[in-house]
C-alpha cells in the first residue's frame, strides 16, 4: 500500500481528521485519537495501528510485521505492518478500519452522537 492509497482509505473512513507531524508521519485520528499512523520511509511505508489483545497475540509474530515501537512498550496494543512480506493491502485495510472502530468506540457516547459514530 502506497501513502495515497493509504490515505485514500483512511479519509473513507467515518469523521476521520489528518495531521502530519512527528517527524513527518501521515496521523489519522477519529474525535482528535490516533487509529493510524503512516511513516516515515517514503520507499516502503510502515502503518501501525491499534488492534485486539488477540490480533496483537497473532500478528506480533507475523513477518513484516512487529508490536509498534514505543506504543507497545508502554503495554499499548498496536502492531506495525512495516516490511514484506507483511499484511497484503486487503487484511491492512481491514486492520485499519478495525482500528478506527476501536478508537471510536472509546470516545465518550456524546462524542461519538456528535460525529455520527453511535452505529459503528
Amino acid at each position: 500500500m502506497t501513502y495515497d492509497e493509504y490515505n485514500t482509505f483512511c479519509e473513507s473512513l467515518p469523521a476521520t481528521t489528518h495531521v502530519v507531524q512527528w517527524g513527518g508521519a501521515h496521523v489519522w485520528k477519529v474525535g482528535g485519537k490516533v487509529f493510524a499512523i503512516g511513516g516515515w520511509d517514503e520507499v516502503s511505508p510502515a502503518v501501525t495501528f491499534k488492534v485486539s489483545d488477540i490480533a496483537f497475540e497473532m500478528l506480533r509474530e507475523q513477518p513484516g510485521c512487529r508490536p509498534a515501537p514505543y506504543l507497545a512498550s508502554r503495554g499499548l496494543k498496536w502492531i506495525q505492518n512495516y516490511a514484506a512480506p507483511g499484511l497484503p493491502d486487503e487484511d491492512l485495510k481491514d486492520y485499519i478500519r478495525q482500528s478506527h472502530k476501536i478508537v471510536a468506540a472509546g470516545l465518550t457516547k456524546k462524542k461519538q452522537r456528535e460525529l455520527g459514530l453511535e452505529d459503528l
